[in-house]
């Protein structure tokens, strides 16, 4: 025993020397591949921005572009270190990655399988979405302005501040309604006359109504009109149908809504229309015949003296 310790300093100290040694004969590998990942980094960031740049100029589509520039970055970030690695002698352990991340390919895909889906789903919208930067969406129950599509979500900002990222693959699966490609929007009221006016004058004077706001659209494609509705217990129900422009939706079209139910209202009374409210009828039945009322006394009205 005491003979061991002897040899076992001597091996330590052999085989830190032997380190030591090979430590020192790969420096300049470890120095170039250093430097290969640094330059490969800029390189990526350098032309991620570039390609990200030259397509948006040609395609005039930043959420594509901003895309693609990301992943440009990514896919030469991770060559840049896999040539390191190789770089340094330590092509053994770049080979073993790929190794590994192909055997793993399998179980990481069960184990993040809703990463992938929305991963795969960005790739597909990236060339082909029902949507641009600003478009005011639908889709599923969120409703907003769309403001970025990243590798896993897209990004909406709601009307009343809320951003509400949403994962791709819901975003590639559920229905997407757009308000703003073509730029039209359809709003429609409903508005009651009284059974003895002319439903066809009233008609007349909420079109002329319609065509004096500017901000109601009306052309071939896109033609107003008002149809008669329901016969409610004490109106004539008319249901007005108008085009708006949705560049602006949804604060905009509001507005005009507003103004427009406002001007056909007054149109109406101005042209004697009268617009009942709800006539409530109260019928007795079994064996009463007469219906109680009590009358309030009026405060304003002069105390009789005797």
């Amino acid at each position: 025993m005491q003979n061991s310790s002897p040899a076992e300093a001597e091996n330590v100290t052999e085989s830190f020397n032997q380190f030591y040694n090979n430590f020192i004969d790969q420096l300049p590998g470890i120095g170039l591949g250093l430097l290969i990942i640094i330059l490969g980094v800029l390189i990526g960031i350098w032309l991620g921005r570039f390609f990200q740049r030259r397509i948006s100029a040609r395609t005039s589509d930043p959420l594509m572009s901003r895309f693609l520039g990301k992943a440009i970055r990514f896919v030469i970030i991770i060559i840049a270190i896999m040539l390191a690695l190789k770089a340094a002698g330590l092509g053994g352990v770049a080979t073993g990655i790929l190794t590994a991340a192909g055997a793993s390919a399998v179980v990481l895909g069960f184990a993040f399988k809703d990463i992938g889906e929305n991963f795969i789903a960005g790739i597909i919208l990236a060339f082909n979405r029902p949507f641009d930067v600003n478009d005011t969406v639908e889709i599923g129950d969120n409703f907003g302005k769309v403001k970025t599509l990243e590798f896993r979500y897209t990004k909406l900002k709601t009307f009343d501040g809320k951003d509400v990222y949403i994962p791709n693959s819901d975003v590639l699966t559920e229905p997407v309604t757009n308000f703003t490609e073509d730029g039209f929007f359809r709003w429609s009221f409903i508005i009651g006359i009284a059974y003895e006016d002319n439903i066809d004058g009233a008609k007349k004077t909420v079109m002329e109504a319609l065509r004096k706001d500017p901000l109601v659209i009306e052309d071939e494609d896109h033609e107003n009109f008002v149809i008669e509705d329901e016969l409610a217990t004490s109106t004539v129900n008319l249901k007005v149908f108008f085009w708006v422009d949705t560049k602006d939706f949804r604060m905009q079209a509001l507005i005009t809504k507003g103004n427009v139910v406002r001007a056909v209202k007054e149109a109406l009374e101005d042209n004697g229309y009268y617009m009942p409210a709800d006539i409530q009828e109260i019928k007795l039945y079994g064996g009463e015949k007469e219906f109680p009322v009590r009358l309030a006394p009026n405060p304003e009205a002069p105390s009789k003296t005797s």
